[in-house]
């Protein structure tokens, strides 16, 4: 089946609270994803943000926990746990996401929602289904709010005072992970699947690290010695020095796995695809050692990727994974990506940095997923004028057989992405809408301004129409 779909990410859906939720405006999207005749809504990571960690959804304090900034107060009044009143004085206009108003304000409800809720059944099957996780992550939650620190530098991990902090954010998680499924069930009854993203290191500073110190590479301080990142490229000339710890994937692999299946299978629970990110970090790591400024000096660390993705592929026979296969691919990567028939990225943004570019359409496989570009790259007019090379722009007009200009680029790159054989092509609103670099959702390396873009509203009939036109013209 050749698929369409969108990637948006949830903080951007417009707002009268400051972040886009799981509230009207996610069903509404919902529903102009089906008038668009598009099959697939992708979105990042769900999992906490912090703004210390610049409000990165690939830098959480938990790779399992779902954010509360992404709890919807509409929701929670339609449930009687909060007022109309509650809701009205919470508004406030911002053009883009505002994280410290909107947590403080929302927190602040949630608070109250808290003090009027009763235990239910349902509360209660939650908790036991989510004990192995979610215990952990509410006692590390609470004490890291406490100490405000890392947790390597706590006076105590004794919580018996606070236990009633740790039952409010076993709420806060019980409303995420009600809304979400909610929303989840809402769009699959309109054959709309929703594949989500699974960042692949959590932050040091997290319950995962906390939990599971064995399952790091941390020296006998509980310091990470080595951590993540990738050598210079595309992005930049020094490399991305991430930051997170890397795993032992010796002890991984003597526990049989376990904690990566328990992950998938969680994030199955809310997805019905998953992006597995810095796919070839699976294959070999990059790991620079903790005292380097920069990622230029680093080494590359084989992982057990056959033995890994074959446990995987027992336990998840679907086997519904993307493989996030840019950067530095080697002939190792491309061999384990392929033998397990994990579909890869074709990104339209990358195609014309050469003559006969892989990302050029017509050198595109049927398994693969197409996009004119990511979270990571500048909205394609943006791109267009400030970041395309004269001899990149030369050769994309060559392509195309004619020259356009940034009115009509975004569109000609979505049509190229529809036409491409492959079996699902993801644009960005961003592109949809041929919105410039004021819409930028990341710049990688770049520390403060990222994850702020939200639409001011849905997009009307007309989009829908032109979207609709390319599905039923190309097959999607």
């Amino acid at each position: 089946m050749r698929l369409a779909g969108i990637l948006l990410h949830i903080t951007s859906l417009p707002s009268s609270f400051g972040v886009g939720d799981l509230g009207p405006t996610a069903y509404e999207f919902v529903d102009f994803l089906e008038a668009s005749g598009q099959k697939l809504w992708q979105i990042l990571p769900l999992n906490p943000t912090c703004m210390e960690f610049g409000n990165s959804p690939y830098f959480s304090i938990s790779l399992f926990a779902g954010n509360p900034l992404l709890i919807s107060l509409e929701l929670l009044c339609k449930e009687g746990l909060l007022s109309d009143k509650d809701i009205q004085r919470a508004k406030f206009q911002s053009d883009r996401v505002d994280y410290e108003r909107a947590s403080r304000i929302k927190m602040e409800l949630l608070e109250k929602a808290f003090s009027n809720f009763s235990q239910t059944p349902e509360y209660l099957s939650f908790e036991e289904e989510n004990g192995y996780w979610l215990e952990d992550y509410c006692r590390f939650k609470v004490l890291r709010d406490r100490f405000k620190k890392p947790w390597r530098e706590w006076e105590s991990e004794s919580v018996k005072e606070l236990e009633l902090q740790i039952k409010k954010e076993k709420f806060f998680q019980f409303l995420f992970f009600k809304q979400w499924k909610t929303l989840k069930a809402y769009a699959n009854s309109k054959e709309i699947r929703i594949m989500g993203d699974l960042p692949i290191y959590p932050a040091f500073d997290s319950s995962d690290v906390w939990s599971h110190r064995d399952l790091f590479k941390l020296d006998e301080n509980n310091m990470p010695y080595v951590v993540a990142g990738v050598p210079p490229d595309y992005f930049s000339p020094t490399g991305q020095l991430w930051g997170n710890p890397v795993y032992n994937w010796d002890r991984l692999k003597e526990t049989g796995f376990h904690w990566w299946i328990e992950r998938i299978r969680h994030n199955l629970k809310l997805f019905d695809l998953l992006r597995l990110d810095h796919f070839r970090g699976f294959v070999a790591y990059y790991e620079v050692p903790a005292s380097e400024k920069t990622a230029i000096v680093g080494r590359w660390v084989n992982a057990p990727a056959e033995e890994f993705f074959a446990k995987l592929k027992r336990e998840f026979p679907d086997f519904p994974f993307v493989a996030e296969d840019l950067g530095l691919i080697t002939p190792d990567v491309e061999r384990i990506r392929d033998s397990f028939g994990f579909p890869g990225m074709k990104v339209l943004a990358f195609a014309f940095e050469e003559d006969n570019h892989p990302f050029m359409p017509h050198n595109h496989q049927k398994n693969s997923f197409v996009y004119t570009g990511t979270h990571d790259n500048a909205p394609i007019r943006s791109w267009f004028l400030e970041e395309l090379s004269s001899a990149s722009k030369e050769r994309l007009f060559r392509y195309l057989g004619r020259a356009v200009d940034e009115e009509q680029v975004s569109d000609v790159l979505i049509r190229l992405a529809y036409m491409s054989v492959a079996k699902a092509c993801v644009i960005p609103m961003q592109d949809i809408l041929n919105l410039g670099k004021e819409a930028r959702m990341n710049t990688p390396g770049k520390k403060e301004g990222n994850w702020e873009w939200k639409l001011k509203s849905i997009p009307d009939e007309k989009v829908a129409q032109r979207l609709r036109e390319l599905c039923t013209t190309y097959g999607r």
